[in-house]
């Protein structure tokens, strides 16, 4: 009997092997992922109320763009002119701005004829982008005497927003530098705006000016440097150019740059 229960029990193991060597023996890396193709993603579609007009404003502003990011302050613009300047010359005066110093002749004004005066404005530009060459567009040309017109650009935010304390730093640096090179300076008024044709989002732009123009003025007396003031040749009742001296209330046409010009020149005899 003891026989026959042993037999049983070792068959019944060799069974139970058996079967546990029938199971199907799978671990989960070998299960097979699905894979799925992503779908392609279509280009984004032409925009068909874009007509050309549009398309090149938004080629020239992505251009103008990559340029300003290349090279922020502009260096570019007048290298090559700095270098062919002669080393020195007397009476070598700087008129060194925004767009209302660089477009004097494009906008109809005389610059100075038979003058060794040098026109380095950069159109839009800010206080601190002129900052950043002001040594390469003013010092190292050695001039005697530097007309320093801007402020403007600042007020409309063309390149961020700026406080009076981030404008006034920058002439007050622009100023020490051109000192440390025995470099006179000529500081000029902010031109009169009433408001700004490409950011007219900015109110009380007369108010600015004004309290930007009381600043530059009494710095002018505190540091012994020639105050220009075209702002009060220049604006009309209403804090923005008067009638028939501007192309667009900002920039000056051939006759506001004849309001200019002598006054300007009056400022350089100063001494």
């Amino acid at each position: 009997m003891r026989w026959m229960v042993g037999v049983m029990a070792a068959g019944m193991v060799m069974g139970m092997k058996a079967g546990a060597q029938s199971l199907p023996t799978t671990s989960p890396t070998q299960i097979p992922a699905q894979v799925t193709t992503p779908a392609a993603v279509p280009p984004p579609p032409a925009n068909p109320a874009m007509n050309q007009e549009e398309e090149r404003k938004m080629e020239a502003d992505n251009a103008r763009m990559k340029s300003q990011m290349e090279d922020w302050a502009g260096l570019g613009r007048y290298r090559a002119a700095d270098l062919a300047l002669p080393a020195t010359e007397p009476g070598r005066v700087v008129f060194y701005g925004d767009s209302i110093t660089d477009a004097w002749t494009l906008n109809g004004g005389s610059f100075f004829p038979g003058k060794p005066y040098v026109n380095r404005g950069i159109s839009g530009q800010t206080t601190p982008q002129m900052l950043v060459r002001f040594r390469q567009d003013v010092v190292d040309i050695h001039p005697e005497a530097v007309v320093i017109l801007a402020g403007t650009n600042d007020l409309a935010g063309n390149t961020g927003p700026s406080t009076a304390k981030m404008i006034e730093d920058n002439f007050q640096s622009m100023v020490e530098i051109a000192k440390a090179n025995g470099i006179r300076v000529i500081l000029a008024s902010v031109t009169p705006v009433a408001t700004y044709p490409w950011r007219p989002s900015v109110a009380d732009v007369p108010a600015k000016i004004a309290g930007l123009n009381a600043w530059i003025k009494d710095y002018c007396s505190q540091q012994k440097l020639t105050y220009l003031d075209y702002w009060n040749a220049m604006a009309g009742p209403d804090g923005g150019m008067k009638p028939g001296i501007s192309l667009d209330g900002v920039h000056p046409n051939a006759a506001g740059y004849a309001i200019m010009q002598p006054l300007a020149e009056a400022a350089i005899a100063a001494k």
